[in-house]
């Protein structure tokens, strides 16, 4: 009897601890305190600016979920390959490529550092695309290192009211 007491009582504590914190679930914050003390939190996405808030957000959490409603169902990733032609060109991949790929780089590091500096240059063309160039720094498990602009264009989606990528050109510095 003694231990089917000790069991009735511990179960009676993790359905007490769970009352307690409600639905929270610790192992999906919705934001988060960095080591420079800037908090980044999730966003609606109601602007580009906030699209690249989720974006940084999706690798410093290593979050394929967040990450994966960046992008519009068009979307391009533009970036040079130095195998192309023997002399190195531009080649690009699209949504699910995309998708797929972060994802295993997200399972493959442990720690991201993702910082948009500067914007370079912002235009918005008649047809409601807005074209933004940021430069970053980007540390993929605090070994491997890129800087370089990114060339994003956004579009809004009209029926979710929020703004998506829908081409991305990587001009990392090698």
């Amino acid at each position: 009897m003694i231990v089917k007491s000790g069991v009735r009582h511990y179960v009676t504590g993790i359905i007490l601890l769970l009352f307690i914190t409600g639905c929270w679930n610790p192992f999906a914050p919705t934001q988060g305190e960095l080591e420079t003390g800037t908090l980044l939190t999730l966003t609606e996405q109601r602007s580009p600016d906030e699209v690249l808030q989720n974006f940084r957000y999706a690798y410093i959490y290593r979050d394929s979920i967040v990450y994966s409603e960046l992008f519009d169902t068009s979307f391009v990733f533009i970036y040079y390959d130095p195998d192309v032609g023997g002399s190195g060109g531009y080649n690009y991949w699209g949504r699910d490529t995309e998708l797929r790929t972060t994802g295993r780089l997200f399972r493959a590091f442990d720690h991201f550092t993702l910082v948009w500096n500067a914007t370079i240059s912002q235009d918005t063309s008649q047809n409601g695309i807005i074209s933004q160039t940021k430069t970053f720094d980007l540390s993929i498990g605090g070994d491997i290192f890129l800087s370089g602009n990114a060339i994003f264009e956004f579009k809004k989606d009209s029926t979710a009211s929020i703004w998506r990528i829908i081409r991305w050109q990587d001009e990392s510095f090698f």
